[in-house]
């Protein structure tokens, strides 16, 4: 904009995909106000804070976080400090009671109202909140901007939760589940065709029950069905979904859909049926299990990823015992493990039986060092075979080093003098290392 000062934003983030994308927004919508990023927070006019609250560290981290950067605004009285997310959702008008000088504390409703925030603080010194829950979610429609070049896209499709599992905290931070209209989903993936993105990924709290309580909407399948129509998208992947809402219809999509990938994250939370009562989590790990064998059946290449809770309250020695067995039993190619972690307003905070900490950090290392095994064993399975991998760009190491990504997700590095950056390789296997592979050019273009 002409005459508009370039000011200065500092933008930290906390836990899942769907923060990674609220950011995204973040960004945009203050570009759009004259702001430009930056990686060094003393250079900031405005720190914002996008929070995660659905373990206990990402939390503790937002104060640390604020003891850092609050003192700053003595330096610079024009400095806005903002705290959102679900942090902010969950604390409120408490947050800046406990941290003075805080000046916007926003929820997770409320990103498209953020840069007036801004403004209103500028203009009058003072405080403001925004914490409410709206029936619809404007800021879902918000389209990020992303960089020349970028090949992979996240695109909201839902927000919120209405299962309500005893530990966990995301129905009262995202709100009740609602689901974005499957028109603006669908315009909005176009339009990220034509600027050149080639993966999308679709996010939500429980994608699978996407559309169910909208009359006359898509449900997740027929959703899938319409974006894998769009010119341009190559790969089509999801997250997250819940085991009690998957159905024959997704499961047959993994065989008509030519450009969904073979991949799924299917959270778990543990190997016992009692400890699964108690998370209110709604299936069996018989019924699990058989889910799993069924997309396996129709989709032999599948790669699994998972969720685990070790140590939930009343996890006993045999309980833990039942999860290592049922890893083994499915071989995910990786679990994000976690130690259970309080949560204020959860139904498993009050439950009396919680587990030693010192208990549950022994159980995690053998779960992980266990994973870790088996994730090695899938990874050596895979040298010698032939793969489709859509090159990212430079690896990390730089040099004629390149990274890609095969349909199941691997990460893969080989060698060239030439930049194939966008384009669909094949590459055989070489070796397979403990997170990664490595392989060599057999086609290209």
């Amino acid at each position: 904009m002409l005459g508009m000062v370039t000011m200065n934003l500092y933008l930290e983030t906390y836990g899942c995909q769907m923060n990674v994308s609220d950011s995204q927004k973040i960004e945009t919508l203050f570009g759009e106000e004259g702001y430009q990023l930056v990686s060094d927070f003393h250079q900031a006019d405005l720190i914002i804070i996008n929070t995660c609250s659905v373990r206990e560290k990402p939390e503790q981290k937002v104060f640390s976080a604020l003891g850092r950067y609050l003192p700053l605004k003595r330096q610079n009285s024009r400095l806005v400090v903002a705290v959102g997310g679900c942090v902010a959702q969950q604390w409120g008008a408490r947050l800046q009671q406990k941290c003075s000088g805080l000046d916007i504390v926003f929820g997770t409703h409320a990103i498209d109202v953020l840069p007036a925030m801004v403004r209103e603080v500028r203009n009058t010194c003072l405080p403001q909140l925004d914490t409410a829950f709206r029936s619809a979610i404007p800021s879902l429609d918000i389209i990020p901007r992303y960089a020349a070049g970028t090949l992979t896209a996240f695109v909201t499709i839902m927000q919120g939760c209405n299962n309500y599992c005893s530990y966990c905290i995301v129905p009262y931070v995202r709100g009740r589940e609602y689901s974005r209209p499957s028109d603006s989903i669908i315009a909005e993936i176009r339009q990220l065709a034509k600027n050149g993105i080639r993966e999308v990924i679709l996010l939500g709290q429980n994608v699978n029950s996407y559309g169910l309580q909208t009359a006359g909407e898509l449900n997740f399948p027929q959703l899938l069905a319409r974006v894998n129509e769009i010119h341009g998208i190559e790969r089509i992947r999801f997250t997250t979904s819940h085991p009690k809402d998957l159905s024959d219809e997704l499961i047959a999509a993994f065989v008509e859909l030519d450009h969904l990938c073979p991949q799924f994250h299917l959270p778990l939370q543990s190997g016992s049926d009692r400890i699964l009562e108690r998370m209110g989590r709604g299936y069996s790990t018989a019924e699990y299990f058989d889910k799993v064998e069924r997309l396996r059946q129709v989709c032999p290449e599948i790669a699994f990823s998972s969720d685990m809770i070790i140590g939930f309250p009343g996890e006993s020695a045999e309980d833990f015992q039942k999860t290592v067995d049922m890893i083994r039993r499915v071989r995910y190619d990786t679990v994000y493990s976690f130690k259970y972690s309080p949560r204020p307003g959860t139904r498993a905070v009050s439950f009396p039986d919680q587990v030693e900490e010192a208990v549950k950090k022994e159980r995690l290392r053998i779960f992980q060092t266990l994973q870790d095994e088996i994730t090695s064993k899938n990874l050596r399975k895979l040298e010698g075979t032939t793969q489709e991998i859509l090159v990212n760009g430079p690896a990390k190491r730089g040099g004629d080093q390149w990274v890609g990504r095969t349909p199941t997700n691997q990460i893969v590095n080989f060698s060239s003098d030439e930049n194939f950056t966008g384009q669909t390789m094949t590459v055989r296997i070489t070796r397979a290392l403990r997170h990664s592979l490595k392989g060599d050019i057999v086609q290209h273009g």
